[in-house]
């Protein structure tokens, strides 16, 4: 008779510790369970962690992760104790990933749903080739987020940095601070009610509370000026 591997045999609401199981462990014993909460200790800044998740799972990452934690997610809810490195939740499909610190660049790259929380800071590119994903940065992002962002949304309760939105199509940005520069195509536009009650619904799901005003926000959008080539437009592709 086979004996079951040592993977097989892990409880579905477990600690897993990566002290003493290998990433690719972890990985695929997440992958091989549909429903369950993991706490997954001593991290240690591994990359890919918690990636291509598919299930009703409650992940709980006790410390900080590399390079594109929680990519490609679907369904789960992946909650970090810590920063995060480049590509945090790319790709993600639904579901919600939490990190309590910051996150390197490209959060939220080309992310098509679910929602992305980030408590403090996130760096450039945040949300870039959005297609879909909504993100909320409780802090502020760096040079050219939401580039060539297409759908979804960003909201930034602090400042944003160099270009933003720079050849945005359809993707909204909620801006609370300052934005040191608007990339190209992008500009400001108005606050209508239906903006500001969507705001407000996706701040609650963050977890933003009320004491936070939606009409300090600054909404962006594109110019549409960019979708097609146009030789008068030609100095800003």
């Amino acid at each position: 008779m086979t004996q079951a591997s040592p993977i097989a045999r892990v409880p579905r609401n477990s600690a897993l510790d990566l002290a003493e199981m290998s990433l690719r462990e972890v990985n695929q014993l997440l992958h091989d369970n549909s429903v369950g909460d993991f706490l997954i200790r001593n991290p240690r800044g591994a990359h890919a962690l918690a990636c291509g998740l598919d299930g009703d799972l409650n992940v709980t990452i006790d410390g900080h992760v590399g390079y594109y934690c929680a990519g490609m997610n679907k369904r789960a809810h992946v909650t970090v104790n810590g920063n995060a490195g480049t590509g945090l939740a790319e790709n993600m499909m639904s579901g919600f990933v939490h990190v309590k610190g910051d996150a390197s660049q490209s959060a939220g790259a080309t992310g098509c749903g679910g929602l992305l929380v980030i408590d403090g800071n996130a760096s450039a590119r945040c949300g870039i080739a959005l297609r879909g994903l909504d993100i909320v940065v409780k802090g502020s992002v760096g040079h050219m987020s939401a580039f060539m962002a297409q759908a979804g949304t960003i909201v930034v309760l602090g400042d944003a940095g160099d270009a933003l939105g720079d050849s945005l199509y359809e993707a909204k940005l909620f801006v609370r601070g300052a934005v040191k520069s608007l990339g190209a195509d992008c500009v400001q536009k108005a606050v209508r009610d239906e903006h500001k009650a969507a705001l407000r619904k996706l701040l609650d799901a963050a977890g933003v509370g009320g004491d936070v005003d939606v009409a300090e926000f600054r909404r962006y959008g594109s110019a549409r000026q960019l979708y097609h080539f146009h030789v008068d437009n030609a100095g800003q592709y």
